[in-house]
């Protein structure tokens, strides 16, 4: 099995890298159950990532039913180090229109009921999450959105994403109550993926590709279907432009993370204390501390 270091997970719209040579197909099963889709080996101008295809590659999985701690810990099996998270997302914001691209930095979570850690079964851990994503990773994304020179694009680095459960979008109250707590964009996938790469001592950033407003926005009732897909097409493309340029940055210098020792203190229980099936269903991410 081929051996990666960077990793990206492509939201709606984006669910194949086109520049990706060398193209190998990996199903990987975890004790979390099966990755959203099998995982895509390539080289991207020369440089080894890994793709996944975040809903399914034909877009079969609703955001509830995302498999979140399969996806990453097939990530962390395969030896990545830093993720690249490119997911759809509405604005909250009228400077931010759509075709922009965000960067946040912090995150708020509206989602109920859904697993986020890989902890538990004997064994406690408490990450540091106050910063959720790597600042490092976040910066080399939004100097490869500079860097493109990408038309009708604005970057905004920096922001609050609402991770929001779904499938239905929000009511005007709570896109309202949202833009009160002074947040930028919505989505429904990426507080999850954040914290479990966090767990898995994965550096990992968020490109926010904003399709549409969300319903606050007076505009909102005349956007169509049609509109939201174009914008999801000319995303995608854009999308792939950025991630290009930024692993290209990463495989010339990749930074030292905070994630990369994340559970290093993290960790309560005594590990001669954990069960050994426990042990085992986590060699992955514990085998650097036992």
């Amino acid at each position: 099995m081929a051996e990666t270091k960077i990793g990206i997970i492509g939201g709606s719209g984006l669910y194949k890298m086109d520049a990706l040579k060398e193209v190998e197909e990996v199903q990987i099963d975890t004790p979390f159950g099966l990755p959203s889709d099998a995982l895509i080996l390539g080289k991207l101008d020369g440089t080894q990532v890994t793709f996944l295809a975040r809903h399914g590659r034909n877009h079969t999985l609703l955001p509830t039913e995302l498999p979140f701690r399969a996806n990453i810990y097939a990530m962390k099996k395969l030896g990545v180090d830093y993720i690249i998270s490119a997911s759809a997302v509405g604005s909250l914001k009228e400077e931010v229109k759509p075709l922009d691209m965000v960067v946040p930095d912090q995150f708020i979570d509206r989602t109920r009921n859904r697993v986020s850690t890989f902890f538990g079964e004997g064994i406690v851990a408490h990450i540091t999450f106050g910063d959720p994503v790597c600042q490092h990773l976040a910066k080399i994304v939004s100097d490869s959105i500079t860097a493109s020179n990408l038309a009708d694009v604005t970057l905004h680095s920096g922001g609050t994403y609402v991770c929001m459960e779904g499938p239905a979008f929000s009511t005007k109250a709570e896109s309202n109550l949202y833009r009160s707590w002074g947040a930028t964009v919505i989505g429904m996938t990426n507080l999850q993926e954040a914290k479990l790469a966090r767990e898995a001592e994965i550096a990992y950033a968020t490109m926010a590709l904003v399709t549409d407003y969300d319903c606050w926005h007076p505009d909102h009732d005349s956007v169509t279907v049609e509109m939201v897909v174009a914008n999801l097409q000319r995303n995608a493309v854009n999308a792939q432009k950025v991630i290009t340029e930024a692993v290209r940055r990463l495989s010339e210098e990749a930074p030292i993370s905070e994630a990369h020792s994340a559970l290093k203190y993290a960790i309560l229980t005594s590990l001669d204390k954990v069960p050994d099936a426990t042990k085992q269903k986590l060699e992955v991410i514990l085998k650097k501390y036992v």
